[in-house]
């Protein structure tokens, strides 16, 4: 037949063919497929690939490609990349939907990054990191021997663990080698804080001292009561002291002097912590340094910075009529306050002074804190040390803890590194997560196993 008859012919044949019911066409369809041979059967079969399999994903828009993928799930999404290699180059550049799935994992996250490959690379690390939380593997243990008798204090900044014993000696260690940096004879230590050049320590003999790391020489020694607790600005030039005898003593951090004896306790003041506010309320500024500090059922408030002879701003506790003791551990940012109790966890909005909220764990009685941040939680009980996501206030991971030394005061026992706290990175989950002295006069470690 030749061309143009051709086109005439097929011309009519398509009019006939619209003019059909959709049962006449799939007919006629039938009909002729029946007569095709094999060239037209696969010219027929690749075309219709092409029309009924169309890549939406290739054929839309970027943005309104990215639209349609945040609904999916990211497992889903890692499972759409195996696709193709068009489909895996659109979904890993998809950044939003990367950075909301590492949000709520628990991660930071940096928005300065602008590589598009990047967060997707960083949730698949942040899944494998939670997985292995999830399956009591993320963590790895070892220990500090050197010390002769029992260690009460011990205090973690920066890599080093510094530990004090009744072997009149204090050490500080390398966490990270486990090799001991100073040790220097000192008496006997229930608490201790050091910085670059100097260790303070707080004794059972009713002194506080301070010591230089480099010679082990005693450059300044205060004289109280039994001493379970310090803490010390350089800005400030103060030291703070809480006793066996009820009381908080101010001392001048330089001279060695005695500013001034807080009182108000009625048990042993076991915490005190000096740090700056950073909320606004009728009571205190930002930048102002507070004073709190601690005994068995009430913690203190006090407004340090502005002057030396100052009164309680606020007493807190769980209970009116002491029913319910505070454990030993105190967690303070500045914006908020929070202490465990047979209760529950407590914390306290600083602004105002209210509880913001009680956090339980019925299925687990008497949770100690160790540390508290805008993500997690790390506590722990007799047997194990444990990982709360603060947002769903349930348990994520937990690890177990070996018979260690136990103390009323909580100063044989301490958290390590706190900034994952406010959530993991891929970076600030390494070092030291947990610190306890042993009966056999050792420090049990547990630490952030490295990355697989």
């Amino acid at each position: 037949m030749e061309r143009k008859d051709f086109e005439t012919w097929l011309d009519n044949i398509s009019v006939t063919f619209l003019s059909l019911t959709d049962l006449q066409k799939n007919e006629t369809l039938d009909h002729l497929i029946s007569l095709s041979g094999a060239v037209q059967l696969r010219h027929l079969s690749n075309n219709l690939e092409t029309l009924l399999k169309r890549d939406f994903l290739k054929l839309l828009p970027l943005e309104l490609s990215f639209y349609l993928l945040k609904w999916l799930d990211p497992q889903t999404l890692l499972t759409c990349c195996l696709v193709s290699k068009q489909w895996n180059k659109v979904i890993s550049a998809c950044t939003e939907v990367w950075q909301t799935a590492c949000k709520n994992l628990g991660w930071q996250i940096d928005d300065s990054v602008q590589d598009a490959l990047h967060w997707k690379k960083v949730y698949l690390k942040a899944i494998l990191r939670m997985k292995q939380l999830e399956d009591h593997e993320a963590f790895e243990t070892s220990s500090l021997i050197g010390h002769s008798a029992r260690v009460y204090a011990l205090y973690y900044k920066d890599g080093l663990l510094c530990t004090g014993s009744d072997d009149l000696s204090a050490k500080l260690w390398d966490v990270s080698t486990g090799q001991c940096v100073y040790g220097i004879q000192t008496h006997t230590c229930a608490a201790v804080k050091f910085d670059e050049q100097k260790l303070v320590t707080g004794s059972f003999d009713n002194t506080v001292a301070c010591w230089e790391w480099s010679s082990g020489a005693r450059t300044q020694h205060f004289r109280g009561t039994r001493v379970f607790s310090v803490d010390y600005n350089d800005e400030l030039d103060i030291l703070v002291s809480g006793s066996a005898d009820f009381t908080v003593k101010v001392w001048a951090l330089s001279a060695g002097t005695c500013l001034n004896t807080l009182t108000g306790h009625t048990e042993w003041v076991t915490k005190v912590v000096l740090q700056k506010c950073k909320v606004k309320s009728l009571l205190h500024s930002p930048g102002d340094y507070i004073l709190l500090s601690a005994d068995k059922y009430e913690i203190k408030i006090w407004p340090i910075g502005r002057e030396i002879n100052c009164k309680c701003l606020k007493t807190l506790s769980v209970s009116e009529d002491r029913s319910i003791c505070l454990q030993p551990r105190l967690h303070f940012d500045g914006k908020y306050i929070v202490c465990s109790s047979a209760l529950g966890l407590y914390q306290w909005d600083f602004a105002s002074y209210d509880i913001l909220r009680v956090i339980k764990t019925p299925e687990i009685a008497n949770l100690a804190l160790l540390g508290f941040g805008d993500i997690f939680a790390l506590l722990f009980d007799n047997r194990y040390l444990y990982i709360m996501d603060l947002r769903t206030e349930s348990l994520i991971s937990r690890w177990p803890l070996p018979e260690y030394r136990k103390s009323k005061r909580g100063s044989s026992f301490l958290a390590g590194e706190a900034s994952w706290l406010n959530g993991l990175d891929g970076h600030n989950d390494t070092g030291l997560v947990f610190a306890t002295s042993m009966p056999d006069h050792s420090i049990h470690l547990v630490l952030w196993k490295e990355h697989g």
